[in-house]
């Protein structure tokens, strides 16, 4: 199992500690570094940053989401990124939710997401193949462009620039079962949100065996401290901000795993609060026992026993969330 370090996106600006876990990671012998994007920064332009700064590790956007973008200017910006790295990029994407597509993009949620989704990946694949002009005749994506409103000018078009490598990792951030089902047809690899080293054949349809190379890369908050339960309440704050404020009550992906995950009253109750505008009631609402299975919290010993459980499963790569150059050192320790 591979360890990588997810940064995720800024807050109210620039991180001053994300190049420098970057650089400790890389030391460290970490695999990869992950960036990504919510309304605020984006996954792209972070992560060329800390591209020049490093040499070695891996690049990945976990994710990059698939409305801020056409399909082929996300493959402009991975192929670019990819040879200004030496063949170092991952392309990670989500489709994101209504809430975040209709009221940040201005665009409208697919209602047809699966659909929306492999045609947004066939159209990458064309463009890093460049073995011809991109053309699609899709339900969501077209190329050339052919609807009533345009002017019936397009042109079939390939890439004036050769991609370094047309096989250039892709994967997708997916949560409900369809939408796992398809990532391990079309993609490279799959980016869980919440995984549970003791439940995820129960939680996830995954198939009995995964193609060779296929990568499952989910997302661990890690923290090396004495008191755990201290240590959840990032993981609290997280689960409770995404559970409550990232999606409409009435369709939000992350609430709707978590109830799949056994804990369908209190996900309803953290949105609940959530909506009445009680915050910080909906971070203490998430059960302990929920971000705890979620997350590597605690002191050493603690740590090196649950992750054992991790390396059980079928994780490739693990993602690590963490605070701190100590815990990140633990962990590559214990994972030697």
């Amino acid at each position: 199992m591979r360890l990588g370090l997810a940064l995720g996106y800024w807050g109210r600006g620039p991180s001053a500690t994300h190049l420098e876990l970057a650089r400790e990671a890389e030391r460290l012998g970490y695999d990869s570094v992950w960036t990504a994007e919510a309304w605020g920064s984006d996954a792209f332009t972070a992560l060329t940053w800390i591209a020049a700064h490093t040499s070695r590790i891996r690049l990945g956007t976990a994710v990059a989401q698939m409305a801020a973008r056409t399909p082929t200017a996300t493959a402009m910006h991975a192929l670019t990124l990819d040879h200004l790295s030496g063949g170092r990029m991952m392309l990670g994407l989500g489709l994101s939710g209504p809430q975040v597509v209709e009221g940040w993009y201005g665009r409208p949620f697919p209602r047809s997401p699966l659909t929306a989704t492999r045609e947004y990946v066939d159209v990458i694949r064309q463009v890093l193949r460049r073995e011809g002009p991109v053309t699609l005749d899709g339900r969501h994506h077209s190329h050339p462009y052919t609807g009533a409103d345009g002017t019936g000018l397009g042109k079939p078009l390939k890439p004036i620039t050769h991609p370094l490598r047309a096989d250039l990792p892709v994967l997708l951030g997916a949560e409900g079962p369809k939408n796992i089902a398809q990532t391990v047809e079309i993609a490279d690899g799959w980016l869980p949100l919440y995984w549970s080293p003791g439940r995820w054949a129960e939680v996830y349809a995954l198939p009995e065996r995964l193609r060779e190379g296929f990568l499952v890369a989910p997302m661990v908050r890690a923290q090396l401290c004495d008191d755990v339960a201290e240590g959840l309440l990032p993981v609290k704050a997280m689960l409770g901000f995404y559970i409550g404020g990232m999606g409409h009550a009435a369709r939000n992906f992350h609430a709707d795993l978590m109830g799949r995950m056994g804990y369908e009253a209190e996900a309803r109750h953290i949105q609940e609060l959530f909506a009445a505008g009680r915050r910080q009631e909906a971070v203490l609402a998430v059960p302990d026992a929920f971000a705890d299975e979620i997350s590597l919290v605690g002191p050493r010993e603690r740590i090196a026993e649950r992750l054992a459980a991790w390396r059980k499963g079928p994780v490739t790569d693990l993602l690590v969330t963490a605070p701190d150059p100590a815990t990140l050192r633990v962990l590559a320790e214990l994972n030697s």
